[in-house]
């Protein structure tokens, strides 16, 4: 049997990290959550539980880094241990942990040819209980998805989910930099550099913070558009440039 490795990136989710690692370890034995330097509790919380009931691993940012810092980590743990592959989940509630298992079935299972990264799509199917998505978050993920798909030829339907699995030599093309919420944008275009095959699974539309805030500037639609599009430009011109036969 594959063993994947299932990791949470954290930051200030005292409310809900004892009840989603509950759930999580319903679905997985092997679960590593990545504390981004959390300040409201969190931190102790999950230091008491290693303490106590040992089920899970934590590895702590010394200060808050960012979504795509925290996956970076998980990469690298990953990487670092026996694992066949990579979970990520997000800790906020909005993902649903009893689809594990489907994920890594999907990543261990689903060729030939193989599959290299599954990744949740939120407008693949109708689900009861599906949110209303906000409207310009929507907006901008449809139009970042569609400008993902034209210059990489790819055919998403969600850019941005944070609920994916990932094999092995998935983790092995990837070497992300990007640290914040747009971590995604840079992965899928080394993916479709590295020529890795990606499949997308329906997982349903939660939104159970309509205020978070992007960061700063980011929380201006316009400005994260644009911003969202420079990271695309960035990752792009990186690959070109380490590209064989491309002068550097």
């Amino acid at each position: 049997m594959p063993r994947f490795l299932t990791a949470l990136p954290v930051f200030n989710e005292a409310a809900h990290v004892s009840a989603v690692l509950d759930e999580v370890l319903r679905f997985t034995p092997d679960v590593l959550v990545v504390d981004d330097g959390s300040n409201d509790g969190t931190s102790p919380l999950l230091a008491a539980r290693v303490e106590q009931r040992g089920d899970i691993r934590v590895v702590r940012h010394s200060h808050n880094s960012g979504y795509g810092a925290a996956l970076a980590t998980a990469f690298r743990e990953a990487l670092a241990g026996p694992w066949d592959g990579l979970v990520t989940i997000d800790c906020d509630g909005q993902h649903q942990p009893q689809l594990i298992p489907e994920f890594v079935a999907a990543a261990a299972h689903g060729g030939p040819p193989a599959v290299d990264i599954v990744s949740g799509s939120r407008y693949l199917r109708h689900f009861p209980g599906d949110s209303e998505p906000p409207a310009t978050r929507r907006r901008i993920n449809a139009e970042i998805t569609a400008d993902i798909n034209a210059r990489l030829g790819l055919r998403l339907t969600d850019a941005f989910c944070g609920f994916k699995a990932y094999s092995r030599r998935a983790l092995q093309h990837l070497h992300v930099t990007e640290t914040g919420y747009a971590m995604p944008l840079e992965l899928w275009v080394q993916a479709a550099a590295a020529g890795l095959r990606i499949v997308e699974l329906p997982v349903p539309l939660l939104y159970l913070d309509l205020a978070r805030s992007f960061g700063g500037a980011l929380d201006d639609a316009a400005t994260r558009l644009a911003y969202y599009r420079s990271v695309l430009d960035r990752a792009e011109a990186v690959v070109a440039a380490a590209a064989p036969g491309t002068a550097t």
